[in-house]
């Protein structure tokens, strides 16, 4: 069953967040750390992803070309009309819940990343469903600390990686009739440096030191194999 890794892994979001509701009276002193404190590992992981691809022209390229995209659709704000939307039919009268952010910044946090594609793929190549196991219990302990600061909102990102993830390993299963293995490992290079660099960008959001908007900058992700083509098809130009 190609999406079980998809649904544990909304699952355990759902369960961590529901956990992390017991945790939400906490003085907000004590939050506004936490949520620094989050900031700063999310930066830390996305320096280390961004690391792990040497064609540098490609990201960058990448980010120039989804940027384009994003903006041109407007992801942002698409993204956050449906957080403002759960907020009016969720938020509680007289509640400080910050709903909309939650389901932002946790959907986004979720989704970007190495290991929702690669897992993603793993369950539709391979029906190999531990990495997204292992990434269920991650975003867990992550939804946990995230619904502390910033309420229930965090449960509605389950959706989006479900969808996520789910669409990708439903593709993997026809993946390898269109490309090689050997161009695969090189897309997921450029992908995991390429999200690595929107990792970090979350990272500075929740320091609050910047106001990127990570959403318009989703389409990288896509254009990464895309541009990667070209890359490659040049360099065997110039040989």
């Amino acid at each position: 069953m190609e999406l079980l890794g998809p649904i544990v892994n909304g699952i355990g979001i759902i369960l961590g967040t529901l956990i992390g509701l017991f945790f939400t009276r906490i003085p907000e002193r004590i939050k506004e750390t936490i949520m620094s404190g989050i900031g700063l590992t999310v930066i830390i992981i996305g320096i280390s992803m961004g690391l792990a691809s040497d064609r540098i022209i490609v990201v960058l390229l990448s980010l120039l070309t989804g940027a384009i995209i994003g903006e041109g659709i407007d992801l942002d704000e698409k993204l956050n009309r449906i957080g403002a939307h759960l907020e009016v039919r969720f938020k509680k009268p007289g509640s400080n819940s910050r709903i909309a952010e939650g389901f932002v910044t946790a959907s986004l946090i979720f989704v970007i990343g190495a290991l929702a594609v690669l897992g993603a793929l793993d369950s539709g190549l391979r029906g190999d469903h531990e990495i997204l196991f292992t990434k269920a219990l991650i975003d867990g302990f992550v939804a946990l600390v995230l619904t502390t600061t910033l309420g229930i909102g965090v449960i509605f990102s389950a959706l989006p990686v479900v969808l996520y993830e789910g669409t990708i390993a439903l593709f993997a299963t026809q993946i390898d009739r269109f490309v090689s293995e050997s161009f695969l490992d090189m897309f997921i290079e450029d992908m995991t440096s390429t999200g690595g660099l929107l990792i970090v960008a979350i990272g500075l959001n929740l320091l609050k030191i910047t106001n990127i908007r990570v959403a318009n900058l989703l389409p990288s992700i896509l254009t990464v194999g895309i541009i990667l083509f070209f890359y490659l098809q040049i360099q065997n130009w110039l040989q």
